[in-house]
Formats: C-alpha cells, structure tokens, sequence
C-alpha cells in the first residue's frame, strides 16, 4: 500500500504542474501467475489495477502512470529461494534449472540484474516515452 499512499500524495501536485511521472514496480506474476507465489501474484495484479485506474485521471495531461513487470530478478531473497529449491548444486546451475524447471516461458532463461530493470524505468520517466500512459511494460521476455 506504499505504493499506492504516495502515488495518491504526490498525483494532485503532479496534476496541478500538469507534468509527472508515477511508475509501479510490479511483477510478471501480475499476469502470469508464480503458483508457488500466490499471495505475491495476487497484490501484483492488484497494483496494475491500480496503477491504470490511477492513469485515467490523467488524460489529457503530462503526467503519466505505468508499471514496470519484472520477471525473476537477481536479489537476495532469489537467490536464497533457488538455493532452498535446489540445495545441492551450484547457484549459477540452480539458477538455469530454476528457470527452466519453474519460469519455461521465459525468452530471456536468466534472472534479470536489478541495473537492467533500473534502465527500463529511467526510459519511461524519460520525455522519450512522454507517450507511454497506463502502460504494463514487461521488462523480461514472458510470453
């Protein structure tokens, strides 16, 4: 709820400017759902669903409101998670065979660094994607 508390904070100024920049990290797992990860899956969507109601009350003006979709991405608690599904291997095979085993959909088959989902966000706050309002951006090759 975070989130949402300060997107409803700063919305009114950013309106009142006419010029803003909201952006959701959420998950791919707000549309694909992680059967192992229900609970995540579900307050995901629900973010998304936020994030583009929020959207509506933007029309007509330059403050936008997307969502960033990550998939599987190289953190701490991943890794741990892949080290618990797989205690006897090493992490870099565990990884491959998470993604493989767990996340087959996958175009990427790797975890994602934290850099690269950065990149994807710096681009949509960018005027380059001035255009882009409403939006789910899928930052890992889910399909």
């Amino acid at each position: 709820m975070s989130g949402v508390r300060l997107a409803r904070h700063y919305l009114k100024y950013m309106l009142h400017r006419n010029h803003g920049r909201i952006v959701f990290i959420s998950s791919e797992s707000g549309i694909s759902p992680a059967p192992e990860m229900a609970h995540y899956s579900a307050t995901k969507a629900m973010q998304l669903s936020i994030s583009r109601s929020l959207a509506e009350l933007t029309k007509g003006t330059k403050v936008t409101v997307n969502s960033v979709l990550p998939g599987p991405t190289r953190t701490q608690g991943v890794e741990k998670f892949i080290r618990d599904v797989y205690p006897d291997i090493p992490l870099g095979e565990a990884e491959k065979k998470f993604m493989s085993n767990n996340r087959p959909s996958s175009l990427i088959a790797r975890l994602i660094n934290p850099a690269e989902i950065a990149d994807v966000v710096t681009f949509i706050v960018s005027e380059r994607a001035s255009i882009m309002n409403g939006s789910s951006i899928r930052a890992e090759g889910v399909c």
